[in-house]
């Protein structure tokens, strides 16, 4: 395929937010300018554990850190760690952090922190689950250094530490993680930006200010590793009501940055010299999905379910959306992505677009015409998705009840295992390309929204962490795809990219589907 170059509302829980320390800071380790930038959505959860939304991971990156970080190259390299060592057995590993980190209120970051968080994070991500099933004790050893000791070897340890998928393991003082839960009310990282709390106006905007005690790594930034350089005084994160209108900031030059810009847009933007355009492809494209709710409705049917394979045509849906051909592939039957490592066809022949054929393989199942509540983005590219889907699942004999919502409702919705039936929603390659990032695989037998639970995924998923190496891990990835086009936890309806724009005062802005503002000058 062609097209641009690449390089890589459950609202807010009410409670006091506490306004980082800014006073008294140096005058020389304040940077010069302040740029607006539009993301895909508003923010509405603050909390990076709480949720899988990607703009509250694209938050997080802003306000917190990591112990470990992905490269451009999918390596895993040390971001707050100064490194790591394994005893001979791969029973113990052993963390130091780096020197000199500190917390936006000024206190430093210690060992103690990092294991708070670690096991408030791995209670509710699945990687997460599996590390503290193979996990004996985590323990800080000083201030500076931590250990985890495990009952069985953990060979992908640092990829689970340094996964970039939500939600991230990201780094906070203990004193804030409360129990159960409840999401934090202090918003205090030790990441490269501070979060403003009198700057933030719901439903307007949010500021970010420059963490001026922010200790970069030495190294040139790569991705979400590396040195996080921040040479701009203050990111705004402004909210728009539509695509349409952040297209048109941007071309007035009232943004500075939009990170979706809607496909009708780019060939007038494309040919407006202030404005530069960002496409992507490979694991910076999007894979969407129709999410099916195994808990309750009619989707609890297996049977009803497999029907879906054959009620969703790709190229018609990204037809409809009006995705051009150059930022899209034309059918992909991978759960992990096309182009990427572990892309197959396995298990794939039972997803073939046939209306008449699923209006007949619907007819012997038990579905009786209960209605399938379908939850949609008001105007996102998704809900044309599930208007094509929901037309020709009315022609196969479901009956279909589609309501309209903006995102914070769908995600206060879907969080119920009952009251809805599916939602179409695309994440970033990055989120999809393995079993053990892939939402709606990896989230087997949990808590996570849609709630699908096959003991035999769980054991391939157990297979896939535990196998020695790559060409192992592709030969399992294989066997999941084929069970997973069995249990139908999601159908995929395209993958795509969706280019972002900006204007040319930025430079060196990090070309990738993850806003990203370190490092970006005025």
């Amino acid at each position: 395929m062609s097209g641009f170059g690449l390089t890589k509302r459950q609202l807010f829980a009410t409670g006091a937010l506490a306004l980082p320390a800014l006073a008294g800071l140096p005058r020389a380790a304040r940077a010069a300018g302040s740029i607006t930038v539009v993301l895909e959505s508003e923010v509405v959860i603050l909390d990076p554990h709480a949720t899988t939304a990607a703009i509250t991971r694209s938050f997080g990156y802003q306000v917190f850190d990591t112990l470990f970080a992905q490269d451009s190259k999918g390596a895993i390299r040390p971001q707050m760690a100064e490194g790591h060592t394994v005893s001979a057995d791969g029973l113990t590993w052993r963390f130091t952090l780096r020197d000199g980190l500190a917390f936006h209120d000024g206190a430093p970051v210690t060992a103690a922190d990092c294991v708070a968080s670690l096991r408030r994070w791995a209670s509710r991500d699945s990687l997460g689950r599996m590390l503290l099933a193979a996990m004996r004790e985590m323990r800080a050893e000083d201030a500076r250094s931590f250990s985890i000791a495990l009952k069985e070897p953990f060979p992908l340890m640092l990829e689970v530490l340094g996964k970039p998928n939500a939600p991230v393991p990201f780094i906070m003082p203990a004193r804030i993680l409360p129990a159960g839960d409840a999401r934090i009310t202090e918003i205090v990282g030790s990441g490269p930006f501070t979060f403003v709390r009198e700057g933030w106006r719901t439903g307007d905007r949010m500021v970010l200010r420059r963490n001026a005690r922010y200790v970069p790594r030495a190294e040139p930034p790569d991705f979400l590793a590396g040195g996080k350089v921040v040479k701009i005084d203050e990111l705004v994160l402004k909210t728009m009501p539509d695509d349409s209108t952040g297209a048109n900031a941007l071309t007035a030059g009232e943004i500075d940055y939009m990170q979706y810009l809607p496909f009708d847009f780019l060939g007038p933007l494309g040919r407006n010299r202030e404005v530069r355009l960002m496409g992507l492809k490979g694991i910076d494209m999007f894979q969407g999905n129709f999410r099916l709710n195994h808990a309750s409705g009619p989707f609890a049917d297996p049977a009803v379910r497999r029907v879906m394979w054959k009620l969703v045509d790709q190229k018609q849906v990204m037809d409809a959306i009006g995705i051009p051909a150059q930022f899209r592939v034309e059918n992909c039957p991978s759960f992990w992505m096309c182009d990427t490592p572990l892309e197959t066809r396995a298990g794939a022949e039972v997803a073939r677009f046939d209306v008449e054929a699923a209006k007949a393989e619907l007819a012997r199942t038990n579905y009786k015409g209960e209605p399938v509540i379908m939850l949609e983005v008001s105007a996102s590219i998704s809900q044309t998705a599930a208007h094509v889907l929901a037309e020709n699942m009315k022609k196969a004999g479901f009956t279909v009840d589609e309501q309209v919502m903006d995102w914070g409702t769908v995600l206060a919705r879907r969080a119920r295992p009952d009251g809805w039936g599916l939602f179409p929603v695309y994440a970033n390659g990055v989120d999809m390309m393995s079993p053990l990032n892939h939402f709606y695989v990896a989230n087997n037998c949990s808590d996570y929204p849609g709630r699908s639970c096959d003991a035999g995924m769980t054991t391939l998923l157990q297979d896939f962490v535990r196998a020695p190496d790559a060409a192992a891990r592709k030969g399992i990835a294989e066997r999941i795809q084929v069970a997973a086009y069995d249990l139908t936890p999601n159908v995929m309806w395209g993958q795509f990219s969706r280019p972002a724009g900006y204007r040319t005062r930025l430079k060196n802005l990090i070309q990738s589907s993850f806003p990203m503002f370190w490092q970006v000058e005025v």
